[in-house]
């Protein structure tokens, strides 16, 4: 019985391992000539559509248009932590013409801006304050029945760490009441 499995075993490695014998080259065909089809167009692109948001919908919203700012607010405020503070603001034709603001937050410090340290450099759409030396930014827009005063990277107007707890100061332009 072993003999015939190793016969066998030689019979099939033997059968591998012969050359196959390679076909005779076949005549070298005519040139054919083949004919591109015409390129069809191209697919037209889809249109990319906006959806509304679910809560949008049925809603006539409208751009807001881009108007000078003029208001004037002497206000004070306190919020719901305890911070307190005060804004003298008047603004005519988008151009700052006073602004003191000081917004004292408990256990943290006092942030105090003035506008003898500020330089306007916006009008529209928003009015923006910049002081060079600092790098802080105030921007002042309106949106619907308010006005925005918003300060960013002003750490150098803050005492302690009370520019991480800064709000903006927002302004009810009818009354010219903070919060």
């Amino acid at each position: 019985m072993k003999r015939f499995r190793r016969a066998a075993l030689v019979l099939l490695l033997g059968a591998c391992a012969t050359p196959v014998p390679e076909p005779a080259p076949a005549p070298a065909p005519a040139p054919v000539v083949i004919e591109a089809p015409a390129p069809s167009p191209a697919p037209p692109k889809p249109v990319m559509t906006s959806q509304p948001l679910k809560h949008l919908l049925g809603r006539n919203l409208k751009p807001m248009p881009d108007k000078a700012l003029d208001m004037h607010a002497k206000c004070n405020f306190r919020d719901v932590a305890g911070g307190r503070g005060s804004m003298d603001l008047l603004v005519k034709n988008a151009e700052v013409k006073r602004f003191l603001a000081e917004v004292n937050i408990p256990k943290q410090g006092l942030c105090r801006f003035e506008l003898k340290n500020f330089q306007q450099t916006a009008r529209l759409p928003n009015v923006v304050l910049s002081d060079a030396a600092s790098a802080c930014v105030v921007r002042m827009w309106e949106q619907e029945k308010g006005v925005t005063v918003a300060f960013n990277n002003c750490q150098a107007q803050c005492a302690g760490d009370a520019f991480s707890y800064l709000w903006p100061i927002l302004v009810d332009t009818r009354t010219g009441r903070c919060s």
